[in-house]
């Protein structure tokens, strides 16, 4: 893959700069910027070139769901991560109408950092499964109901959402249920459509609100 240039949005010091010191040493990351606050990132989004954006939620000036929701005016195609703590399920659903791409937890290793930098700089989504647990567990202890369904979807469809829901891209769905990648397309546009969602952050968390999937 092309080198990437990546910028961590994060208030805690000691954090980013650890971030950016195992990041540095990857050989596809090609330059990394840093910001505090949102604000900060914000003033300087126009004068840098990057390609993936690592962001906290909670930071002083501007938080991360304005500046995320801010960041995609200015650059539509800007792909963002979401840096979570335990506690901000609450946040979850607005990161996702602002645009974020992906949600991984401050405590997860490198490894998976850097699997949730490249699935998202290609296209795809990435949850951390140990976030879906917690978004799960949330909604759980706050009994919500299930929203209402304008149309029930296929079992083939269910199928799709599963894969969809365990990260899978299109053509690895494809590949695993033996069917073409366009095939895995029309189902994915219908999901969509069926649920309201806007994109695959929506759908996931969709699925789990609904209770239409076991994380």
């Amino acid at each position: 893959m092309q080198k990437l240039k990546i910028y961590l949005v994060d208030d805690h010091k000691l954090f980013r700069e650890g971030l950016k010191l195992l990041l540095s040493t990857q050989d596809f990351v090609h330059h990394i910027y840093e910001a505090s606050n949102g604000r900060e990132f914000l003033e300087n989004l126009s004068l840098v070139d990057c390609d993936v954006v690592l962001m906290d939620i909670e930071m002083p000036e501007i938080n991360g769901i304005d500046a995320t929701r801010e960041a995609l005016k200015i650059k539509p195609g800007l792909k963002i991560i979401v840096l979570s703590m335990y506690g901000d399920e609450q946040y979850y659903y607005q990161m996702i109408d602002a645009g974020a791409k992906g949600f991984m937890l401050k405590n997860t290793g490198i490894e998976n950092v850097i699997t949730a930098i490249k699935k998202v700089a290609s296209g795809e989504n990435f949850f951390s499964e140990e976030l879906l647990f917690n978004i799960l567990n949330t909604m759980r202890g706050a009994k919500n109901e299930p929203e209402n369904r304008d149309s029930e979807l296929s079992e083939r469809e269910m199928e799709i959402l599963c894969h969809v829901c365990k990260g899978k891209s299109n053509q690895e769905i494809a590949d695993e249920l033996f069917i073409s990648k366009r095939t895995v397309d029309k189902h994915r546009a219908n999901l969509l459509s069926k649920t309201g969602c806007r994109n695959t952050a929506a759908l996931v968390m969709y699925a789990i609100k609904n209770k239409m999937i076991d994380v």
